[in-house]
């Protein structure tokens, strides 16, 4: 894996950048957007479909071919998630990052683009996510795992 090291991070950045671009270019990096499409109503705004639809038929068609392979390229394993059970912090998780979307307008991805922006309510949403994520640490360690 240690051979990997350098490229990995190479290629990590140029995935984020792209993506970065991609979000900024479709306008998911404007929260008044987000919440347009969340808002199902008069002034709704779809757009947001149709980002997330060209996303879906990209990893479609490239899934199977990508997964075919015995590892990826720049490591020697797949790493995926074993586990498939529905858990309650999945579900608790997975409630607060839609509240959080829905209430905010960004999710993570956007949300650091848009830091990148200078746009003030990304840094205010970020620092929130931050916190939350190391809330989380705490309490994991804390009362769950010891």
């Amino acid at each position: 894996m240690k051979k990997y090291a350098q490229m990995q991070t190479l290629v990590a950045f140029l995935v984020g950048l792209l993506f970065a671009i991609g979000m900024g270019i479709s306008g998911m990096t404007q929260p008044e957007k987000v919440i347009r499409f969340l808002e199902i109503g008069p002034g709704w705004d779809p757009s947001l479909m149709f980002v997330m639809g060209g996303a879906l038929i990209v990893h479609t068609l490239s899934y199977r071919f990508i997964r075919g392979r015995k590892s990826p390229l720049l490591d020697t394993q797949w790493h995926v998630p074993q586990s498939k059970e529905i858990t309650k912090p999945l579900i608790i998780g997975s409630a607060l990052f839609g509240l959080g979307w829905g209430l905010g307008g960004y999710c993570p991805g956007p949300g650091i683009a848009s830091v990148g922006a200078g746009q003030v309510t990304a840094v205010v949403f970020v620092i929130a996510m931050l916190a939350g994520m190391f809330a989380f640490r705490f309490y994991d360690k804390t009362f769950q795992r010891k």
